[in-house]
């Protein structure tokens, strides 16, 4: 088997090829686009903090991968007017690593974890104090003469994001005192993501052809954007570098992402349903072995989007194709 994210286009995960989107992304909270809920209250916070001259409450993003979780963070430490250190929950492995971290921290400096439902057990155990308390319990020697040392930390805000909220143990999610949900993007608010995407990069695009982009983007401004430089790519290329409506559809259609943002796994595991299992349900092994994937790449990558756009059911006895997948491949029931 193959890793599918390694060539989909529309994988909502981070790619090497998307380090260049930083220039795109906003840099303080009047620049960004959606999340309108999300970023009003941390508005609130950010400001009552400030007021203060507080640290900010411990904050916890969630939702599916590309939304600006990422982004956000940054904002809030710009906003904040506080440096920002990024790692990840797999990067830390030891409780030695966070404690280095913490405490190169300055008062008030945030630290923003990715994919904190990942961090180590025993690492996690570590961070309870010091969301707390602001300090470090730390083991010193082995044994029968091991002690304890409590070791004070700046007071700092921690971010954590994760695409997976039910991974996260109670004991971790209790400390956050602002947990903000960010949702699917609309295809407006995905239309001005391009449209000033495509100002910033210098690209003549239509706004017919915005459109079209934005809407097979899989609501997802990660998204929206690797599809924006690959559809620039290909009007400069068969083009005269302006992206119009014709070039958009031309260039998507090569690129193999379809009308409703489906590429061909998304269409190959909708087929299979329909034409080998009659529109299921089929179990997830049944189907992950007849379509030459992992089940875990088709429950965490494919499914999430294929369910809320109203493709695929999910059911005690296993997967369905709904009507409108039927109708999405001209197919009768």
């Amino acid at each position: 088997m193959f890793d599918i994210n390694q060539d989909r286009l529309i994988d909502s995960s981070l790619k090497i090829e998307d380090e260049s989107e930083v220039s795109l992304r906003p840099r303080n909270i009047s620049e960004y686009i959606g999340q309108t809920n999300a970023v009003n209250q941390l508005n609130i916070f950010i400001e009552a903090a400030k007021k203060r001259n507080e640290t900010l409450d411990h904050v916890l993003l969630y939702g599916p991968p590309g939304l600006g979780k990422t982004t956000l963070s940054h904002i809030i430490a710009s906003e904040m007017g506080v440096d920002i250190k990024v790692t990840s929950g797999p990067a830390i492995e030891r409780a030695g690593d966070l404690a280095a971290i913490l405490t190169n921290l300055k008062d008030k400096d945030i630290l923003f974890i990715d994919e904190i439902h990942r961090i180590n057990r025993n690492v996690e155990e570590v961070l309870y104090p010091a969301m707390e308390d602001y300090c470090l319990d730390i083991i010193i020697g082995k044994g029968p003469s091991a002690r304890s040392i409590r070791l004070d930390i700046p007071k700092f805000t921690l971010i954590g994001a994760t695409t997976r909220t039910g991974m996260l143990t109670s004991p971790l999610r209790d400390r956050f005192g602002v947990i903000l949900n960010l949702d699917l993007y609309s295809v407006e608010q995905l239309l001005e993501i391009v449209t000033r995407s495509a100002k910033i990069l210098d690209v003549p695009i239509n706004n017919d052809a915005a459109i079209e982009i934005a809407r097979r983007s899989r609501g997802t401004p990660r998204i929206a954007n690797r599809l924006l430089k690959r559809v620039r790519d290909y009007a400069q290329v068969m083009g005269d570098g302006k992206i119009t409506l014709k070039i958009a559809k031309e260039s998507l259609l090569v690129f193999e992402v379809d009308e409703e943002g489906l590429d061909k796994v998304d269409q190959r595991l909708l087929q299979s349903i329909i034409k080998n299992f009659a529109g299921g349900p089929v179990g997830l092994d049944t189907l992950a072995a007849s379509i030459g994937e992992d089940k875990e790449t088709i429950e965490e990558v494919c499914e999430p989007f294929l369910i809320q756009k109203g493709f695929l059911n999910r059911t005690p006895r296993g997967r369905v194709a709904t009507d409108f997948a039927y109708k999405h491949f001209n197919c009768k029931r």
